[in-house]
Parts: C-alpha cells; sequence; structure tokens
C-alpha cells in the first residue's frame, strides 16, 4: 500500500509538473509500453519514432526506429528532432539519456515495473507529457475498473508455465519477471516460483515440472518451430500441459508489457486453455 501511495504521489507531482510545458508535436518512444499508450491516448500522430520493441499497434511498425530501447542510438533520435523523449526507466545505456538532456532534449523517464501501481503511474505520465491529462484520468479509471471486474474471475490452482524461446533453447520465467507478475495476476501457480529471473530449462527439467498449462509467445513459437514442434520435444511432450495441448500462445509484448492493453492480456489468459488449434 505504501509503495503504490509514494508512486500515485510521484505521478501526481510529476504531472503537476508536466501540465506546465508546452504539448509536445515531436515524440520518439523508448518503451514498447509507452509506444502503446501514446497511441491509446490517440496521439500516435506525434510520434516521428520508437524503439524496435514497439511493435503495437501496426501503425507504430511503420515508424522510424532508433535501435532497442535499452541500447538506443543516441544519434538516431538526435536526427528525428524530437520535442519530447518518452523513455522506460530500462531505457538506455544511463549515459545516452544523460545526454539527451544536455543536448537540450525534454526528456520524461517512467517506470516500467509489471505492477498496476506502475502501470498507471505510466498512463499519467505520459498523459500529462502530452497535455491530455484528461484523457490519462480516464484512461486509467477504465483500466481499474476492468481489471478489478477481471481478477474477481478466478480460474482455479492451475499450474502454469511461462516459456520464452530467443535463442532456440527455451526458458523459464521465475519470480521478479513481469511474466510471473502476469501469472500472479491472472491466478496461476508458477511452477517456476522457487526460481528468480529467466533461466534456461533442460527439457528433463521441464518434464519433471509437470505444468497443467503451458503458456508462450509468438516469437517463442516461431523460433520453436512451430507449436507442434514445441509440444513433440522430448521432456516437454510428457508433460500433461502437451499431452492435453493446454496452451496459451499470446502477442509477446501483449504477454509481457504491462501496458493499456492488460485487461485484454487477462482475458485471454483466464480464459479455459482451450485445446490448441494444429
Amino acid at each position: 500500500m505504501k509503495q503504490r501511495l509514494a508512486l500515485l504521489l510521484a505521478a501526481v507531482l510529476a504531472f503537476l509538473s508536466l501540465s506546465a510545458q508546452a504539448a509536445p508535436q515531436r515524440v520518439v518512444a523508448l518503451g514498447g509500453p509507452l509506444t502503446e499508450i501514446v497511441y491509446a491516448l490517440g496521439a500516435g500522430k506525434l510520434l516521428v519514432g520508437v524503439d524496435q520493441s514497439s511493435t503495437y499497434p501496426e501503425a507504430a511498425k511503420a515508424l522510424p526506429k532508433v535501435g532497442y530501447y535499452r541500447a538506443f542510438s543516441l544519434e538516431g533520435v538526435v536526427a528525428l528532432k524530437p520535442d519530447l523523449v518518452l523513455a522506460s526507466d530500462q531505457a538506455g545505456p544511463p549515459q545516452a539519456i544523460e545526454q539527451l538532456r544536455r543536448l537540450g532534449l525534454r526528456v520524461i523517464t517512467l517506470p516500467s515495473a509489471p505492477t498496476l501501481a506502475a502501470l498507471e503511474q505510466r498512463m499519467h505520465g505520459v498523459a500529462a507529457a502530452l497535455g491530455l491529462r484528461n484523457d490519462g484520468r480516464a484512461m486509467v479509471a477504465e483500466l481499474r475498473t476492468q481489471v478489478d471486474a477481471l481478477a474477481a474471475r478466478q480460474v482455479g490452482p492451475t499450474r502454469a508455465l511461462l516459456l520464452i524461446n530467443r535463442s532456440g533453447n527455451p526458458e523459464g520465467a521465475g519470480t521478479d519477471t513481469s511474466a510471473d507478475a502476469m501469472l500472479k495476476l491472472a491466478g496461476y501457480r508458477n511452477v517456476l516460483a522457487k526460481q528468480k529471473g529467466y533461466k534456461p530449462l533442460s527439457l528433463e527439467g521441464i518434464a519433471a515440472l509437470k505444468p497443467d498449462l503451458i503458456i508462450t509467445s509468438t516469437a517463442s513459437i516461431a523460433a520453436s518451430g512451430g507449436l507442434d514442434a514445441l509440444l513433440a520435444r522430448p521432456g516437454i511432450a510428457t508433460t500433461p500441459a502437451a499431452q492435453n495441448r493446454r496452451v496459451i500462445v499470446m502477442d509477446d509484448l501483449l504477454l509481457l508489457g504491462y501496458g493499456p492493453r492488460l485487461p485484454q492480456a487477462l482475458r485471454e489468459l483466464k480464459a479455459a486453455p482451450a485445446v490448441a488449434s494444429r
């Protein structure tokens, strides 16, 4: 509760400060969830560049890219001549963020934590920076309403494994990850609750976990050679999840971004894990 109050106070103070600024006309976003919020506020036309994690909505894919937000191109951002840079607090390196400020660019850094309080702060912060105070308030109110309603719907004590495949070898999501936060919010039991962070999993290790449900991303499915290829892997094939084809596949940014589409992500996670289509 104290953390949430502190975040809300910070959001209000940031909002009051930002409200005094002139509305921007050229915005660069460093972080997919921030880009999503800009579009959700109806201000996508202000974006002149985004980072490579900004894969939603479709219009964002057509914008100039300035690299990945954790290692963005300083020169790329400056070349776009923005009058506002919206940056995740994980954007960097830190020296590059400071260099943007030394060059006189207005940089607003927003929290990336996978919590409702931090998401609300992101929404308030982006809306305030864009001069859309009332729209931000409305967005947060709607988010609270939808998340509260979804949280009341129980999914049962399903043991779930959130599997990510970025390099050909599967990794499982433990605690202190956005994936774990999403599982908890959806009401699932993380079979890797004793693990911290993302770690590679052996196929034997996955078999021993015996998850009832596997949750993964579209990029992970592609890296695995398709859903059938993933479920046929030794170790994975023997799990109850694979044998019953209880798999949820979601867009990476929707699943892990903790952005304004959070209610949609919860609805997809809370839907009865149907038999995956071939």
